[in-house]
């Protein structure tokens, strides 16, 4: 993912007047691994993200092995938005990743529908934590790889989901957070799956 880029929507969509529903869903992963990215190539707003430089301070903190050509981080978190329909709209949140900073992800949970966890199939160890973290909060997740263009492990979706012991009915599907289409099916992937969970839900005597 180092030489494209985003594509951006040619305009910025206000959020309409019969907007009712607000869903959040919050988008974590590892260090690096493309959530502001998704944010911003998703997003129908301008989005809001907490990036800085990275300095010298992070060198022995912040794990950047393999990540030679990322030079800002997330400090806080991302915020972005995207309309549904004119009722409903998502509201985007993305997760920072060093763990320093994931005391931060507790409150990012509360009062969210769903997540999506990116991953780098890179560094996959560093999808542990937000796959725990969101079955110890029992909140319904998919699973986005995030293919960069100097991986060469390809890996295949069966051989991820095993590494990360993900049971069967968490969906797990390839994206390229750099491209908005690849990323609004992310975001219909959750949706969907959501959707289905309410509906066993409601079936359950």
């Amino acid at each position: 993912m180092d030489s494209a880029t985003s594509e951006l929507p040619s305009r910025r969509t206000p959020l309409p007047d019969a907007a009712e529903t607000g869903l959040k869903i919050v988008i974590v992963g590892g260090f690096g691994v493309g959530k502001t990215t998704l944010v911003r190539s998703v997003s129908e707003i301008r989005p809001l993200n907490t990036e800085e430089v990275m300095t010298q301070a992070g060198i022995g903190v912040d794990e950047t092995a393999g990540l030679t050509t990322k030079t800002t981080t997330t400090v806080a978190f991302d915020f972005g938005r995207i309309s549904l329909n004119e009722r409903m709209v998502l509201y985007l949140f993305g997760a920072p990743g060093q763990e320093r900073f994931w005391f931060l992800w507790n409150r990012l949970f509360s009062g969210t529908l769903g997540a999506v966890v990116l991953v780098d199939t890179r560094r996959m160890s560093e999808s542990w934590y937000a796959v725990d973290r969101l079955e110890h909060h029992r909140t319904p997740f998919v699973v986005a790889v995030n293919r960069f263009d100097d991986d060469v492990s390809a890996f295949s979706l069966a051989e991820i989901r095993q590494a990360l012991s993900l049971p069967e009915h968490v969906p797990l599907i390839d994206c390229d957070a750099r491209v908005r289409a690849s990323g609004k099916n992310v975001l219909i992937t959750l949706v969907d799956h959501l959707y289905e969970l309410a509906v066993a839900r409601e079936l359950t005597p």
